[in-house]
């Protein structure tokens, strides 16, 4: 027989069990399923000045939220839930995250949907609270227990026999080098069968620990994975420009036999990560085999013109030791070691090639990537030739996040600025403005076209968007500023 222990929530302050209890529980998920009814088009049966719920409600009030928060969970589908919470900044809530997992586990009666909700919700709070060290390690049960107390308590983190395909799966995840070898394996469908077949036991608080840490690693892996073959890629398509090649033979990617340079690396540049719709082995197969197609192509235009392949960037999954082995050191997807800032000690700046869009878009993205920045902290520093620039949180967030409706615009707004900073601290420096002037250009255009997005943030009524690419603006003005009075 499998054992099963209890699930030990943490009590709330003890005020009642009534309700007036209820009512707090629904007034701090109130403002998450207003955005999800938003998001699908569902219609809100509040007007715009009753959406903001008082702290005590008589009962028709408290009957109307209860039941309309009923009514959205029987109607809300586990990927769009996960599509709301990746693409908005509602996922930096740790409370709101909290509040809506206790719905779904406090539930006396619990759908299948409920549990998947449960177990996405459950990894998305382990992900938005887990030291920064954690993403770079190989995580132990320990850890997830640690982090997920607030929700689950005191939990064994003795390891349960019937989750011991789980563990297998993680222990296989630390070999793979490329996406070709992690979908040779059915790693997302055996994670869903174990968790089916568990029944009643998922809600077993060690299996719940168990299925958060196998979804985190999973997911970690993957998108590594993806990263190094968009680097692949994007290495790739330099080189054959650099040759004086124009075109790429898509055939396989599903596109013409003389593909333009742009387009292919337009493609990589826009690659969205396979995690937003709905959740399943094909889904995400489909999309990583299109990814691996994309590759393929640009490996045999290599071979074609350059005579033979340039070699393949490796992505270095976590070591299971100690954090000072750990990936934290290393740029994921380039192998190369590097220091806190991402600075190679190898290599000299001067060496330094000058930087273009792309290129200086994925050296931010791989130094935050292989150190991701502690939390609560403010600003976080990137290193490009010598030039330092530092990083609002949001901004980071962007870079190495889901991708939301403004970060893209956060990310081309960072590196606008990153490219005028580099070039002028690199014209200090060596007196040359040669490439100061192209930076400038590109900022100014960049500028032009934030200030609409902040405009049309503010129109939508989202006013965090709207503040924070306001402020990205407004640094991007003053590196202007500073630029052009060289």
């Amino acid at each position: 027989m499998n054992k099963m222990t209890t699930l030990n929530i943490p009590a709330p302050p003890k005020v009642d069990n009534s309700r007036q209890a209820q009512w707090v529980e629904n007034r701090s998920v109130f403002p998450i399923y207003l955005a999800l009814a938003k998001h699908l088009q569902i219609e809100i049966p509040f007007p715009p000045n009753k959406r903001v719920l008082p702290e005590k409600a008589e009962l028709e009030l408290f009957t109307q939220v209860h039941t309309w928060l009923d009514s959205m969970d029987q109607r809300v589908l586990v990927h769009q839930l996960r599509h709301l919470l990746q693409m908005t900044t509602l996922n930096a809530s740790e409370s709101g995250l909290r509040a809506l997992i206790m719905r779904h586990l406090k539930k006396p009666s619990k759908s299948i949907t409920d549990r998947d909700k449960i177990d996405f919700l459950l990894v998305q709070y382990f992900a938005l609270c887990a030291p920064a060290k954690t993403y770079h390690k190989q995580i132990e049960l320990g850890d997830v227990a640690h982090v997920m107390k607030p929700v689950l308590g005191e939990v064994d983190t003795a390891p349960l026999p019937w989750c011991g395909p789980l563990e297998k799966m993680i222990a296989s995840l630390r070999s793979f080098k490329s996406l070709r070898d992690i979908l040779k394996t059915n790693f997302i469908d055996q994670g869903r069968r174990v968790k089916e077949s568990a029944g009643g036991m998922f809600y077993d608080p060690s299996a719940m620990l168990a299925f958060v840490r196998f979804n985190f690693l999973l997911r970690r892996t993957l998108i590594e994975l993806m990263h190094a073959d968009l680097i692949f890629i994007r290495s790739g398509l330099t080189h054959l420009q650099s040759a004086g090649a124009r075109t790429v033979d898509c055939q396989s990617f599903g596109l013409t036999a003389a593909e333009p340079v742009a387009r292919v690396r337009q493609l990589a540049d826009e690659w969205k990560q396979p995690f937003q719709k709905e959740y399943t082995e094909r889904s995400v197969n489909q999309a990583f085999d299109k990814l691996l197609s994309l590759r393929a192509d640009v490996e045999r235009t290599m071979e074609k013109i350059l005579g033979k392949p340039v070699e393949a960037p490796k992505a270095t999954p976590p070591a299971p030791a100690t954090p000072a082995s750990s990936q934290t050191g290393r740029s994921a997807g380039t192998g190369k070691s590097e220091g806190p800032a991402g600075s190679q000690s190898s290599k000299k700046e001067d060496d330094t090639p000058p930087l273009d869009f792309e290129n200086c878009m994925e050296q931010i993205w791989e130094q935050l990537i292989a150190a991701t920045p502690s939390r609560g902290r403010s600003m976080t520093t990137v290193r490009l030739g010598g030039a330092r620039l530092l990083m609002s949180s949001w901004e980071v967030a962007a870079f190495v996040s889901e991708d939301g409706p403004a970060a893209e615009d956060l990310r081309r707004a960072v590196v606008a600025r990153a490219l005028v900073t580099a070039a002028l601290e690199h014209a200090k420096q060596s007196a040359d403005n040669s490439g100061l002037e192209s930076a400038l250009t590109i900022a100014r255009i960049e500028v032009s076209r934030l200030q609409e997005r902040v405009e049309v943030a503010k129109q939508a009524k989202d006013t965090e968007a709207a503040v924070n690419l306001g402020i990205s603006t407004k640094r991007l003005l003053s590196a202007l500023d500073e630029a052009e009075k060289l």
